[in-house]
């Protein structure tokens, strides 16, 4: 069964925004969704290094990314679930990924505009929540 890992540079600061990320992080849990936390101190170099060698496939939140519907994300979640492989969503740090990282993965994207890198995470999580409740048949997500 494969598993889905959410990457974040730093610790959310904002004491709302951490709260939110948090919740959600939490609900995601029992779907098999992990939320990794590299630390504030991790240079953006080595947080690029780490993600790319743990093997599982990358996919970067970058606002040149491709926009999927909430059904489309719930699909992609299913095909990795039902697999054997894991899947990363990874948020840039602060000043988003290099152009070396980006040339090579697949990119997503939540919004065309600029967010905080703790609000694309939280608004990821909430994504990635709705996702498996489609997946379950629950009444969280309304068409």
């Amino acid at each position: 069964m494969g598993r889905v890992f959410v990457h974040i540079h730093g610790r959310p600061k904002g004491q709302a925004t951490r709260l939110l990320i948090d919740d959600y992080a939490s609900r995601n849990l029992s779907a098999g969704i992990e939320m990794v936390v590299h630390k504030d101190k991790t240079s953006p170099s080595d947080y690029e290094r780490r993600i790319e060698s743990s093997g599982a496939e990358l996919i970067l939140l970058d606002d040149s990314g491709a926009m999927l519907t909430s059904m489309e994300l719930a699909e992609m979640i299913s095909e990795v679930t039902l697999s054997h492989r894991n899947l990363i969503f990874a948020i840039g740090p602060a000043d988003g990924f290099s152009d070396k990282i980006k040339s090579g993965c697949k990119k997503i994207s939540i919004s065309r505009m600029t967010l905080t890198h703790e609000m694309a995470t939280a608004i990821l999580l909430e994504q990635l929540y709705r996702a498996s409740e489609i997946n379950k048949g629950s009444q969280y997500h309304r068409s």
